[in-house]
């Protein structure tokens, strides 16, 4: 299965992600950003307790959408300027119309890894590519972003080497050549111990001038 996550803005729809990953063999979930569900909570009824903020929150959680719209209407029926209504219309309509893609992808899964984690905030991961990508004058082609984001991808998922020497079709002797050239710049990149300084010493040959060796001493002086 392929969980993805936005804010559900424009260009991150759910339609997108499915175009997207159309030619991919999985199913494809895509679900609404949980950071930015808080935000707008945030932002609707403040960032401290209230009664109305837990309700909706709870609604929210559970999936119930008949609460969810009993607290906004009695929300509602309570505000007394143009500018609360606007708020609470705001985030009635951001909710109720992501309200499909509000879910734990654990939860819609059979048998999910013990250790699986939520999705958490977009932006964490977006990072990871928009620091590459973005700003420092950079221009790219649909090609080359699409071949950096694989990239930066293989990376983070620690498989970008399996993947580029499988698709290299060596010889199983030519692989361990690789890997053995990967491993050595793995060390290279280890920080180098402190110098402790040159040494300097004499080491005496008791040979005649005229021999080879002597001769090269000689060439030294």
């Amino acid at each position: 299965i392929l969980v993805t996550n936005s804010d559900g803005g424009p260009g991150y729809t759910a339609e997108r992600f499915q175009e997207a990953f159309s030619q991919s063999s999985y199913p494809v979930l895509n679900q609404l950003d949980s950071f930015h569900i808080s935000k707008a909570l945030n932002r609707t009824f403040g960032v401290k307790k209230s009664e109305f903020k837990e309700g909706v929150q709870k609604a929210i959680k559970e999936h119930e959408l008949d609460d969810f719209i009993r607290w906004m209407d009695t929300l509602e029926s309570t505000l007394e300027t143009d500018k609360q209504l606007e708020k609470a219309e705001d985030f009635r309509r951001y909710i109720g119309g992501n309200w499909d893609r509000i879910f734990d992808w654990r939860e819609k899964v059979e048998n999910p890894p013990k250790e699986a984690r939520g999705m958490g905030a977009m932006e964490s991961n977006q990072r990871h590519i928009s620091f590459r990508m973005k700003k420092r004058g950079m221009h790219w082609s649909l090609e080359g972003s699409e071949a950096m984001v694989k990239i930066k991808q293989g990376i983070l998922n620690k498989t970008l080497r399996s993947v580029y020497l499988r698709d290299q079709r060596r010889s199983v002797r030519k692989q361990r050549d690789v890997k053995k050239v990967v491993r050595m710049t793995e060390f290279l990149r280890q920080e180098t111990q402190p110098s402790i300084g040159a040494k300097q010493g004499k080491i005496s040959l008791n040979t005649a001038h005229s021999s080879a060796i002597g001769q090269l001493i000689k060439s030294f002086r």
